[in-house]
């Protein structure tokens, strides 16, 4: 694996997100001298924040899974989550997520394999339960082929994937495992229930493909999310970003806030210093994890004919809770399925120029307040709590639309929508503070104006994928969702993990035998 040659006592971290995080924890951890430089005036990111006049609500990814990679990060500089202050304590949802078909149906997904078993039984009958059970197992087993061999591991070209005999048991268990065919034919395959189906197949809309055409391989999403867990940290998602810069500052690392990257200067392949609008930083090398929109500022080449991933619409605010408690559904997460799917995604995960709005939109609510009741707020005409809508959406090549326009006109006929199907008095009491459309992720220097980055095509995974280690310099690596391993709290994480280890070389952090397969000691379970 190629490393960062020559000193790298003194590192410069542009990004205080999740990758930028985790690099910063396990590079300080390593004995390096860090600094990490955040252009808002808060750390994390696309899980960051944003505030009405009397509450904060999770700007971005609300899903967490392998919430044991967080601990790992913190372990690099001796802390757990709840020996940070304050202590960061996770909570496992059950269920993870609540999804409600467009013929009236529901179901509940848990990551208990006996819960979820008696739920299918109870919604599709005995049979669809053997069959999803047979589903888990090959989910687990394509995870378990996949994670410490080629999510957790850097790449440097494709035959990096076969270099040892475990790399190469890895793959052949994964071939054997169809894991190089299709994602949606293979689930429909075994479950032979169309609605069941899309609760294991709709994951790949993260990876940024519709699931008749994702690598069945990317049937490790589905896995982690449902099989293993979906998580919520007492005070909200942005909490993660929180806890692990304040144990990279007590370790003694250096976070500078408010504070933009102007450029970084060369000489001749090797990074020296970082110029800052607060001024100049010396350094031996340097972790980006700008998007791969803007990257090319830092002196760091974007390689061309990337295809980006489908965007997304999201409307943040407020909901009265007497209200949201007599709709249909109450869950932290609810799934709002349209009777389109496979047309639907030929919608949003379209060529340039072809994509357009979802016709008969799935959409996903997330309530907070459900799981964590501190998040709710009271107000002199009652109790109120934070309240998100995401409507997928295509990225601007494949549908320039002018969003500043059509924006609030989308809205009111996505509430409308959703007042058909049941959810009664949301288009008059949501109450809207914040939207973003694909024009707020390409005006955030987001690729094609989508905050999922590059599509996970065949020719952008693994290895394939943009590389954390550019050729055209010796100590600039880079971080986030845009390069090895992709997109997702746990595989960004992770990214900054692998870009540590391209600059600690020796120094990297020890890896466990086994992937994580259930959270640690220090998660709770409500």
């Amino acid at each position: 694996m190629k490393t960062v040659a020559g000193p790298t006592d003194r590192v410069v971290v542009v990004g205080a997100g999740l990758a930028g995080l985790s690099a910063a924890l396990y590079l300080t951890g390593a004995g390096r001298t860090v600094t990490v430089v955040e252009r808002a005036d808060h750390v994390g990111g696309r899980v960051g924040k944003c505030s009405g006049t009397d509450y904060e609500i999770d700007s971005g990814a609300t899903v967490l899974t392998l919430p044991d990679v967080i601990d790992d990060a913190l372990a690099a500089v001796g802390r757990t989550p709840l020996t940070c202050a304050p202590p960061l304590r996770i909570r496992q949802l059950s269920p993870g997520y609540h999804a409600r078909f467009a013929d009236g149906r529901s179901i509940r997904v848990f990551a208990d394999p006996t819960a979820m078993a008696d739920e299918v039984a109870a919604t599709c009958g005995t049979d669809t339960a053997r069959r999803y059970l047979r589903l888990r197992t090959w989910l687990a087993r394509v995870y378990q082929a996949e994670f410490r061999h080629f999510l957790d591991a850097d790449f440097d070209s494709p035959l990096d994937m076969v270099r040892t005999s475990d790399q190469r048991r890895a793959l052949a268990d994964l071939i054997r495992l169809g894991a190089f065919g299709k994602l949606g034919p293979r689930v429909h395959r075994i479950l032979r229930e169309p609605r069941l189906a899309r609760l294991f197949t709709f994951q790949a809309l993260y990876a940024g493909m519709a699931p008749a055409d994702a690598l069945a391989v990317y049937g490790a999403i589905p896995h982690m999310d449902t099989s293993l867990g979906v998580y919520f940290p007492e005070g909200g998602m942005r909490r993660i970003a929180e806890t692990m810069a304040e144990a990279f500052t007590s370790a003694g690392g250096r976070l500078e806030l408010d504070t933009e990257v102007t450029g970084i200067d060369y000489a001749g392949r090797r990074a020296h210093r970082v110029r800052t609008d607060g001024g100049d930083l010396d350094c031996d090398a340097v972790v980006v994890t700008a998007d791969l929109g803007e990257i090319t500022r830092f002196g760091v080449r974007r390689r061309r004919g990337l295809r980006a991933a489908p965007s997304a619409f999201v409307a943040h605010g407020t909901i009265p809770s007497a209200l949201a408690d007599t709709w249909r559904v109450r869950a932290h997460h609810a799934i709002e399925f349209g009777q389109a799917w496979d047309k639907t995604f030929a919608e949003i995960v379209a060529r340039p120029g072809r994509g357009r709005l979802m016709r008969d939109p799935s959409l996903l609510l997330t309530r907070p307040a459900v799981t964590d009741p501190g998040l709710a707020i009271d107000r002199a005409d009652g109790r109120h709590e934070p309240f998100s809508l995401l409507a997928p959406c295509p990225n601007l090549r494949a549908a320039p639309l002018d969003w500043a326009r059509i924006g609030p006109a989308y809205l009111a006929e996505l509430l409308a929508v959703l007042a058909d199907r049941g959810y009664h008095g949301i288009a008059e009491h949501f109450t809207v503070d914040h939207l973003d459309t694909p024009r707020t992720w390409r005006d955030n220097g987001m690729l094609d104006g989508t905050p999922f980055s590059a599509a996970h095509l065949f020719r952008q995974t693994g290895p394939f994928r943009p590389t954390n280690f550019p050729r055209h310099s010796d100590n600039v690596v880079i971080a986030g969702c845009g390069t090895t391993p992709g997109v997702g709290v746990p595989t960004v994480v992770l990214s900054g993990k692998l870009a540590a280890t391209r600059v600690i070389g020796a120094d990297s952090p020890r890896y466990a035998a086994t992937p994580p397969t259930r959270t640690m000691a220090s998660t709770v379970t409500p």
